[in-house]
């Protein structure tokens, strides 16, 4: 059987091991150390970092194929992999889409898929140049790094020239875009198989709360068919203009004239963690599959079906298990994964998820999901 080695021992790396286990495939992880997420229940683990050449090197010369649960190994040591011959899915010409932004930007730009407007700035003119120097009256822009940030970090929403000053003392390489008044946000979550061969899950609403994804339905409620078609569509195009292989997810935003892409991602993503009860194939068995370059898995849900997933952050008392017990017990149909890190305020720690029957509601379904999760966090079944 095939051997994958996944870079980085994150909550991804944990779940993807899970699912290589039932598929019979050998997973491998590189871990920064013996105490992270997947390090802790995987058998073959390597510990090294994925910032050093000779650390990915040895680690993949015992592997067929190597993937990643995050973006952050940077384009040199990508290429240099691939030149020595090591398969490396995706690669870094597809990879360097996620690590720069600007460069995602402009590149989906030239093959016409719709984003918010943007441009790279340096300084205060250039911002005041790009929003035309209007400030008050709710008027807004949003300054990213190109470079690094997740769960909202490295994303300003400035609202005055004080505001963008002070973003830009960081001393970071930065792009402005506008302010998108959106009606909400949807993901799309595609594979693509090195033969060409894609598949796409129901398109699905993300609901973030302080640049934190909290909760994830399956599919988006109320969404228009065709939108839902050209929101697949989209992301499965971007996959095979950008050359990619596994999974991509597509962030997008639902305005009043249409889909913006917002971010990417190109590996498993959050939202995609209710497809491990929710869809007939886990985005981390669809993974699998596609850098090892078979078959894809259906991607569809049981039928008059639909999934809520919430995320769970972590409270100020880091006894978790001992809450295990009201929840089973207050509702046997919720499905808790935890990621067997330490408990932080505020850090994404799990996840919930329970599926609906055509005869649930939906709202009543995710309000057991957010009580759920609030149970674990705090104690009490009415917390954030």
């Amino acid at each position: 059987m095939p051997v994958v080695g996944m870079v980085g021992g994150g909550q991804l790396a944990r779940m993807t091991a899970a699912a290589a286990v039932a598929l019979g495939v050998t997973f491998r992880v590189l871990s920064e150390s013996e105490n992270e997420s997947a390090a802790i229940v995987t058998h073959d683990v390597s510990i090294g970092s994925h910032l050093s050449l000779p650390d990915i090197a040895a680690f993949a010369k015992k592997c067929d194929v190597i993937t990643f649960d995050h973006e952050h190994v940077p384009g040199p040591i990508l290429a240099a992999l691939a030149e020595s011959g090591v398969l490396v899915r995706p690669g870094s010409g597809a990879l360097q889409y996620t690590q720069d932004k600007l460069a995602m930007r402009q590149r989906l730009g030239e093959f016409g898929i719709p984003c918010p407007k943007f441009v790279p700035v340096a300084s205060l003119a250039d911002v005041e140049a790009f929003t035309g120097g209007r400030w008050g009256n709710g008027e807004r822009v949003v300054l990213k790094a190109i470079s690094g940030g997740y769960d909202g970090k490295g994303v300003w929403v400035c609202e005055s020239a004080a505001e963008v000053e002070d973003v830009l003392s960081h001393g970071i390489r930065l792009m402005a875009e506008e302010f998108v008044p959106f009606t909400r946000e949807l993901a799309a979550l595609v594979a693509r198989s090195p033969c060409g061969q894609g598949a796409a899950y129901p398109v699905v609403q993300t609901v973030q709360v302080d640049g934190i994804c909290r909760e994830v339905i399956a599919p988006a409620p109320g969404l228009d068919k065709d939108l839902a078609v050209e929101a697949e569509a989209m992301a499965l195009r971007i996959a095979a203009e950008l050359g990619v292989t596994g999974l991509l997810a597509v962030e997008l935003f639902e305005t009043s004239r249409g889909l913006l892409v917002n971010e990417l991602a190109m590996r498993p993503h959050n939202s995609g963690h209710w497809s491990i009860e929710g869809a007939d194939t886990s985005q981390f068995e669809q993974h699998l599959r596609a850098v090892l370059d078979l078959p894809l898995g259906s991607c569809a849900q049981p039928e008059g079906t639909f999934t809520v997933m919430v995320n769970l952050l972590g409270g100020d008392d880091p006894d978790v298990f001992d809450r295990y017990i009201h929840v089973m017990a207050a509702d046997p149909a919720v499905k808790v994964h935890f990621y067997g890190k330490g408990v932080r305020p505020g850090r994404k720690i799990g996840h919930v998820t329970i599926v609906g029957g055509p005869h649930d509601d939906l709202e009543a379904v995710r309000d057991r999901a957010r009580r759920a999760a609030s149970y674990l966090r705090w104690g009490t079944e009415d917390g954030d």
